[in-house]
């Protein structure tokens, strides 16, 4: 009995996983909840596929957060400071169509995916944008962390 113990004991040991999560070091993952309203004239934008709305009130994300429609009752939320520095003055990303761009490198990510789209070939490190959790329910979008 001890040997099949020692034995189950060995292979939970092996088996748990050392994986660190490629955490962004530059932005906080903040809890908040915001819902959207699709009523409301500020978000009726994202009635339509392909749409993206800034929300930029006081306590949701960092500096922000996109919302876009992908479709089929599917939305995504992106954190609207830019994910490769540390929030400061120009740190907030400004929206063109379906992309972000960061105003101080002029980095530009896709709002669909959240991916850097000129991601520079140098060796460094670069992350994707911060993405939120997402429901849609009725005629309300639900953001939070």
């Amino acid at each position: 009995m001890s040997r099949i113990l020692g034995i189950l004991l060995v292979v939970l040991i092996v088996s748990c996983s050392n994986e660190q999560t490629n955490r962004n070091p530059f932005l906080q993952e903040i809890g908040f909840r915001f819902d959207a309203n699709l009523n409301l004239p500020l978000y009726s934008p994202l009635t339509n596929t392909g749409s993206v709305v800034l929300v930029q009130s006081t306590g949701v994300g960092t500096r922000g957060v996109f919302i876009v429609n992908a479709g089929f009752n599917q939305f995504r939320a992106f954190e609207a400071s830019c994910p490769n520095h540390a929030p400061n003055s120009c740190s907030t990303m400004v929206l063109d169509g379906q992309v972000a761009t960061c105003e101080c490198e002029e980095y530009q990510y896709s709002l669909f995916t959240g991916q850097q789209l000129n991601r520079p070939d140098d060796g460094n490190r670069y992350y994707d944008m911060l993405e939120y959790r997402a429901t849609f329910n009725g005629n309300t979008v639900s953001i939070s962390n």
